[in-house]
């Protein structure tokens, strides 16, 4: 089946995997309904504990539960899942290098009608400062289903950062998911443009536009940390610039990643992506992303500047 929102494709295949993998188990903090954990607890209740809100305290018994051989799902809001638990994330399955998947649900700014409080800009800055976590950011349900499948074979901490609402597929359904590889959408020639999570779509908009102006590359980076260094490095040979285009604080997130790859490569860099501020609550989706500068229009204009240089 194919899907449109990533946290019905999250859900889903949870409870696909679980069928043949009983070592699956999954956490929710009271938002199982908004999560889709709720999927995974009416297919198989014995295995899904509802730990009411409480992330910390979910966060160690699902460190408890890898400790006897289970793969947790932890869910929550991005917001809560890394903020209230970031001491256990650290202290214990970091630390410890726990087979716990930690999922952000409602990430960046997603859950629009909430406000500051609810909106995670800053998670994937978070997440890969903490050492050995691997953090994936898919770019729509299609790529959703093949990181979660891709998750439950890693052994190790993994945080997953999902969308709240509906949009369409940029990549293809049933394409394996390689944690750290960066694939490329569109060729182009002038300007590499490195985008994650819901601005893939946007950055593929932006590029279809300039087709006639600029010759654009359109890069999709899944996978925050760790980053094919030696592919990213590969990806920008010969273009002129660079564009990073992400939901998320422009410090600590995939700009900060992308040109600590890049920092010898002498290509110009322009981000566009939360202007290190919070966010705020809006009528609709797409009005918080105009007010923060997260449109395809936005990513034009970076393009064009950069060209023009």
């Amino acid at each position: 089946m194919a899907y449109t929102n990533q946290r019905m494709a999250y859900g889903n295949t949870l409870v696909e995997l679980g069928k043949e993998d009983k070592r699956i188990v999954v956490l929710d903090a009271d938002l199982g309904g908004s999560t889709m954990g709720k999927l995974f607890e009416t297919a198989y209740p014995e295995r899904h504990f509802e730990m009411g809100i409480a992330e910390a305290n979910m966060t160690s018994v699902a460190a408890g539960l890898a400790q006897t051989g289970k793969i947790p799902f932890t869910n929550s809001f991005a917001v809560f899942a890394g903020g209230r638990a970031y001491d256990q994330i650290r202290q214990t399955i970091a630390i410890g290098k726990l087979n716990v998947k930690i999922c952000g649900s409602s990430s960046g700014m997603s859950d629009f009608g909430d406000g500051a409080t609810h909106q995670a800009i800053e998670d994937m800055a978070i997440m890969r400062a903490i050492p050995n976590m691997t953090v994936i950011c898919p770019a729509d349900a299609n790529e959703t289903i093949q990181a979660v499948k891709a998750m439950v074979e890693l052994d190790g901490p993994c945080y997953l950062r999902l969308n709240r609402n509906d949009y369409e597929n940029v990549t293809p359904e049933d394409k394996p998911f390689v944690i750290g590889m960066p694939s490329v959408l569109k060729e182009g020639s002038d300007i590499v443009v490195f985008a994650t999570g819901i601005m893939v779509c946007k950055a593929l908009e932006a590029a279809e536009e300039l087709k006639d102006k600029v010759s654009v590359k359109v890069v999709n980076v899944s996978t925050i940390k760790p980053m094919n260094k030696e592919a990213v490095i590969k990806l920008v040979e010969g273009c002129k610039a660079v564009v990073t285009v992400e939901e998320h604080n422009i410090v600590g997130g995939l700009g900060s990643a992308v040109s600590e790859v890049l920092c010898k490569e002498c290509k110009p860099i322009e981000y566009v992506g939360v202007e290190d501020t919070f966010g705020g609550s809006g009528h609709n989706y797409n009005d918080v992303l105009e007010y923060y500068g997260l449109t395809k229009e936005h990513i034009m204009e970076a393009i064009l500047k950069m060209a023009e240089n």
